[in-house]
């Protein structure tokens, strides 16, 4: 399995945690995927979907580089308060990604992790699709190339 996909998966691992229970506030049943998949799609809310856009590489002497991974994650709530769980949800996705530290392990077998993740972009539909309500967020991944 390549790199861009073992980073997708083990930060879609992380994200399960969201249980609703403190520090939590939504639980998202374990609906948390590697792909995405648009609004009209969804039927199980909220739930957290998500892909690896573009990646550039930084080289350095020594056959050492880095890797700069772009992950977009697709937030759907659905509701009276669709907006309101929006806000809470992409809260706890930031919580689970300040957490780690910017280090998930994503190849247990070679001890591959990452060195740092960051949120670039937060952004929401602004309440327009009610009942429903869709949010984004990209983060930058930057990984050791082996």
């Amino acid at each position: 399995m390549s790199s861009r996909t073992s980073i997708v998966k083990a930060i879609v691992e992380k994200l399960k945690v969201i249980n609703g229970e403190t520090p939590y506030h939504v639980n998202v049943n374990e609906n948390v995927f590697p792909y995405l998949k648009y609004w009209d799609e969804i039927m199980n809310f909220p739930s957290i979907y998500m892909a690896p856009g573009y990646e550039y590489r930084e080289y350095h002497p020594a056959s050492f580089a880095w890797g700069f991974l772009n992950i977009s994650l697709k937030i759907y709530t659905k509701g009276d308060d669709a907006s309101q769980k929006l806000e809470d949800l992409m809260e706890d996705v930031e919580k689970v990604l300040d957490d780690t530290l910017g280090v998930i392990v994503y190849d247990t077998d070679n001890s591959y992790e990452t060195s740092e993740i960051s949120i670039t972009s937060i952004t929401t539909d602004e309440g327009l699709l009610a009942p429903y309500a869709v949010g984004e967020i990209n983060i930058l991944v930057r990984y050791q190339i082996m």
